[in-house]
């Protein structure tokens, strides 16, 4: 298992209880495929530098995990077709 870092941003227009969901959503794609979320960071609502799909703000989520390569993927794809997240990074930390 590697470490990394995942960022993703949801869009600001939903409701508190859409955002939440989604954020566990994000999580359980990463826990069902026997990832161990190390730290979640909620770092709230802040103003993107550039817009996106016509969003100006939206909620910041850093996710800390050890994952295997396979529950990265799948966190990928589930991030790219869910239309509530605008963008997401995933970084391979250093041992």
């Amino acid at each position: 298992m590697n470490k990394y870092e995942i960022m993703f941003i949801i869009k600001a227009e939903l409701d508190e209880k859409s955002v939440k969901e989604t954020e566990k959503a994000m999580e359980k794609v990463l826990t069902d495929m026997k990832s161990k979320i190390v730290n979640t960071k909620d770092m709230g609502q802040r103003k993107l530098a550039y817009p996106i799909k016509k969003q100006v703000r939206g909620y910041y989520f850093v996710l800390n995990v050890e994952a295997t390569k396979e529950a990265v993927n799948e966190f990928d794809r589930k991030a790219k077709i869910d239309e509530n997240i605008l963008r997401h990074l995933i970084i391979r930390e250093e041992e």
